[in-house]
């Protein structure tokens, strides 16, 4: 199969997922938003696919879970999940390295503050109430991005361990 054609299969499979993820499995509603594990396949998709398919499988499968279950959110959603994406890497021939690790820690720090911005905006329609809503999304954010980080360690080591990069991923450089 045509290197091209195996990056946007993987991107769309990954989007599906992703949704389903989000939207339906573990999906927990807390206060404004709800618990979900989505990122963890997100975390996956950064660490499988270049960043434009990572980003672009991020943002429609975080996008489209939003759609179907919290509307409001998804404009927010579909900027945020496409830049927790970023700090990722597909270069290593393993999707279990330090810098992956390291980086659910950013993604936390990136979705975190970026839903206590949306919902300073969205919930309360001004940004200086960012200092009050900190406090009340950020516990929610370090337990879904803590769950997404644990998930995304034992199904990255899964998926190392059967070599699932090796099979169906090249690592030559993305053009």
């Amino acid at each position: 199969m045509n290197n091209q054609v195996r990056k946007l299969t993987f991107t769309a499979l990954m989007a599906a997922m992703i949704t389903i993820f989000t939207a339906y499995v573990c999906h927990i509603p807390v206060g404004q938003g709800y618990l979900h594990f989505g990122d963890s396949l997100i975390y996956i998709a950064a660490c499988l696919l270049p960043w434009p398919y990572a980003m672009a499988a991020a943002a429609i499968g975080g996008g489209l879970a939003d759609l179907l279950t919290a509307p409001l959110w998804a404009p927010a959603t579909i900027i945020i999940k496409a830049l927790i994406s970023i700090p990722f890497t597909n270069k290593s021939g393993k999707i279990v390295t330090v810098r992956n690790v390291v980086s659910t820690i950013i993604a936390f720090v990136i979705s975190a503050s970026g839903y206590a911005i949306a919902e300073a905006l969205l919930v309360n329609g001004d940004l200086s109430t960012l200092p009050a809503v900190i406090p009340e999304s950020v516990p929610g954010s370090c337990i879904q991005s803590g769950g997404s980080a644990i998930i995304f360690v034992i199904l990255g080591l899964v998926l190392d361990k059967v070599g699932f990069k090796k099979r169906f991923f090249t690592l030559e450089a993305d053009k």
